[in-house]
């Protein structure tokens, strides 16, 4: 294997394969609010997910991460399924997360180390990998290194912002 072909299934396909995850775990962030996804409710006393999971983000970071995939089947059309399965995975990943701090008492905004950067991408991967076309172990290393630096980096400007209340 050369250095081409090296890089392209280490780092470039692997961040194409991605790219409608981290679209559609950001775009609530920018297009979120309006009522909670949970209308309030709670769960043994507690939110179920909170005030910051409402439906308009659910609706924009699905839709975002969509059109990702769409644009990305034209030159690889698998993306298409890959990429719906990864922005469902996303959310319901991202939400999981909430739920599961929610009922451990964490107030939202609370980061809990691992949870907080891994969460939806572990969830969309779950969705995602029965339709195939994975990137190999070594370009999920590298997207595992690449989700928890992303997720820093961006939560930290998201909040210089003034999109998130916290930089995590």
């Amino acid at each position: 294997m050369d250095w081409q072909q090296i890089l392209y299934s280490v780092i470039i396909f692997p961040i194409i394969y991605i790219f409608p995850a981290y679209v559609a775990n950001g775009s609530p962030v920018i297009f979120g609010g309006g009522a909670p996804i949970d209308f309030g409710r709670k769960f043994r006393g507690k939110p179920i997910f909170g005030k910051h999971k409402t439906i308009r983000g659910f609706v924009f970071g699905l839709a975002s991460g969509i059109i990702i995939g769409a644009l990305e089947s034209v030159a690889f059309p698998y993306l298409l399924a890959i990429g719906i399965a990864l922005s469902f995975g996303t959310l319901l990943g991202d939400m999981l997360g909430s739920f599961i701090k929610r009922q451990m008492g964490h107030r939202e905004g609370k980061d809990i180390f691992l949870m907080d950067q891994y969460m939806f991408f572990v969830v969309a991967l779950l969705f995602a990998f029965p339709l195939g076309h994975i990137p190999d172990v070594y370009g999920i290393l590298f997207l595992i290194i690449l989700t928890g630096v992303l997720h820093r980096l961006t939560n930290l400007l998201a909040h210089k912002a003034r999109l998130k209340e916290v930089p995590w």
